[in-house]
């Protein structure tokens, strides 16, 4: 039941992000100057929260699709779900740290500029 809910929970914010991406492109067509100020937005803190969870989400949707698969096409599938869940949870987990490391990043850069810039 946690498999199914996820599965339809990401894919609903991975279709969430596609319609934002949508707009976000067609800001270009009411100039470069909208265009680089909506890009800005991406840079925030809250953004890029939103980014891990994106991130997040087409992980754990794309593992546990290839489960879904192996339900499906293996006849043994059915038998070993429960255990290949767990594989999935886990893979998605060992691929988001690095990732999140590379997103979050950014962010401690800012907030160590603002405190040696506060401090003086």
């Amino acid at each position: 039941m946690w498999s199914w809910l996820l599965h339809r929970v990401t894919g609903l914010g991975i279709l969430l992000f596609l319609f934002i991406h949508i707009v976000d492109i067609s800001l270009l067509g009411f100039g470069p100057q909208v265009y680089n100020e909506g890009i800005l937005l991406f840079d925030s803190i809250i953004v890029r929260i939103l980014s891990l969870a994106l991130i997040g989400s087409v992980l754990l949707h794309a593992f546990n699709g290839v489960r879904i698969m192996l339900i499906d096409f293996w006849s043994k599938g059915t038998r070993y779900q429960r255990m290949m869940f767990g594989i999935v949870v886990t893979l998605t987990i060992i691929a988001f740290i690095p990732l999140a490391y590379y997103v979050i990043l950014p962010l401690f850069t800012v907030v160590a500029i603002w405190f040696i810039h506060s401090k003086t």
